[in-house]
């Protein structure tokens, strides 16, 4: 985060930004409404729950609730903040908080409107977290809250935050940017077998991450978080008939399940484009290295199969997750990738990271190709800086990507990363030994 200092207190500073008309005080300085639907996460007691209305309000009832609001500014200034909103059913008090400095705010029991909060001085360019409790004296009174007010004399200072709900921006802004490494393959070769490892921080492993390990043309293979307790190996192919409703598929069209391994559910899945999913419940543990692979073989017929693998690479096991047939797919493995996505709205404040390593690729004539350039991208959250708290790059032996958490290192977009070989780590696979149901 950046580092804040309080300035002193100027009435005619705050009144001329929150009083008079807006007009007037843009000749002043520049002027932001951070709207709260967008950029509001619940840190305490837990994240989750039902806190912003359909309106897009914050609703702030308990007294150990606490949220916080991000914006991002890209040099150091002085900024004047203040708040939209109005309390419910009497009076109550509104505790703010940046950094060291807090403020309470009286908030009255009438139409919404802006109450000034205070100053403080930015040092440098980053993130800009404010903390906002409701207090513990305000009896049956809760807070209610739209837009965070930010006001400037700097006319140059830019704020990075998710502006409006166009796109549905305000869930895809809250998940926060997801981000990719493209695998750069050898030109010219019919390839089969992807391979590549992950090994998951301590730490770096919140409630809905998804750690896509072998993404290819038509589908992806990785694990993800999904609750507490519950955590899953992932496998998905798309179905060449494009729509988010499986149900809309024609017969012809129809990914088919042709293999799935012990514990393994299979299905239909929609919402994302549609196609066949296969997921295993298997408790893996962050601190662990896992090792994925993914067959793409034509069948001769008109058809491809998929078929993935996953292990602890320590154990030197392989558990088969499933075969798919794709209809009206003849092709060899293309578009090698992995990603790094958040599926979850109320974590998207909590960072994650995974190092990627030992990538490979098998040609048809059974030779190995390693892999160690990649280009890193990013999504729209990213590319159109609704979100700046994305990174990746490589490290030594493997590359890494991070995201979430609002941290100042945004890294930048469509760069090409090198990583140092891994030679003596080439995959030892015995191909007939394979499971596969």
């Amino acid at each position: 985060m950046a580092t804040f200092h309080p300035t002193a207190s100027t009435k005619f500073f705050l009144a001329t930004l929150f009083v008079m008309p807006l007009m007037a005080a843009s000749a002043l300085a520049g002027e932001w409404s951070v709207p709260l639907a967008g950029n509001t996460f619940r840190s305490s007691p837990s994240p989750g729950g039902r806190y912003l209305g359909r309106d897009g309000t914050l609703r702030i009832r308990e007294a150990d609730a606490v949220y916080k609001v991000y914006f991002h500014v890209d040099r150091a200034a002085n900024l004047a903040l203040g708040i939209s909103g109005r309390a419910v059913h009497g009076e109550a008090k509104l505790e703010t908080q940046v950094d060291a400095t807090s403020w309470t705010t009286e908030l009255q029991d009438e139409p919404s409107r802006v109450y000034p909060l205070g100053e403080i001085k930015v040092d440098g360019p980053g993130y800009v977290e404010v903390q906002l409790t409701r207090s513990h004296d305000n009896g049956s009174a809760s807070v209610e809250l739209s837009e965070l007010r930010v006001s400037s004399n700097d006319q140059d200072l830019t704020l990075d935050f998710v502006k409006t709900n166009d796109g549905n921006m305000f869930y895809w802004g809250r998940r926060g940017p997801s981000v990719h490494l493209s695998y750069r393959l050898p030109k010219e070769v019919d390839l089969t077998y992807a391979y590549s490892e992950i090994t998951v921080p301590e730490g770096q492993d919140p409630i809905g991450t998804y750690f896509m390990a072998n993404g290819f043309g038509e589908g992806y293979f990785g694990f993800q978080v999904n609750s507490e307790t519950q955590r899953r190996v992932l496998f998905s192919v798309w179905s060449p008939f494009r729509t988010d409703n499986p149900k809309e598929i024609p017969e012809s069209d129809r990914v088919l399940t042709t293999a799935k391994g012990e514990g393994v559910s299979a299905q239909d899945f929609g919402n994302e484009g549609s196609g066949g999913q296969s997921f295993l419940v298997y408790p893996w543990t962050a601190g662990v290295t896992y090792r994925f692979l993914t067959e793409v073989k034509p069948d001769g017929n008109g058809n491809t199969q998929y078929t993935s693998w996953f292990g602890d690479k320590s154990k030197n096991e392989w558990r088969l997750i499933a075969s798919f047939r794709r209809p009206k797919t003849d092709k060899h493995l293309t578009g090698f990738h992995s990603f790094l996505e958040n599926f979850s709205p109320e974590t998207g404040h909590i960072q994650r990271m995974a190092n990627y390593a030992n990538q490979w690729v098998q040609d048809v004539d059974g030779v190995w190709h390693e892999i160690t350039r990649a280009k890193f991208t990013g999504d729209n959250t990213a590319r159109g800086r609704h979100r700046l708290d994305f990174a990746g790059g490589s490290e030594q032996d493997r590359f890494f990507l991070q995201n979430c958490g609002f941290f100042d290192a945004t890294v930048k977009l469509d760069q090409i990363f090198e990583r140092a070989s891994t030679a003596s780590e080439q995959p030892k696979i015995d191909f007939s030994s394979l499971p596969r149901g």
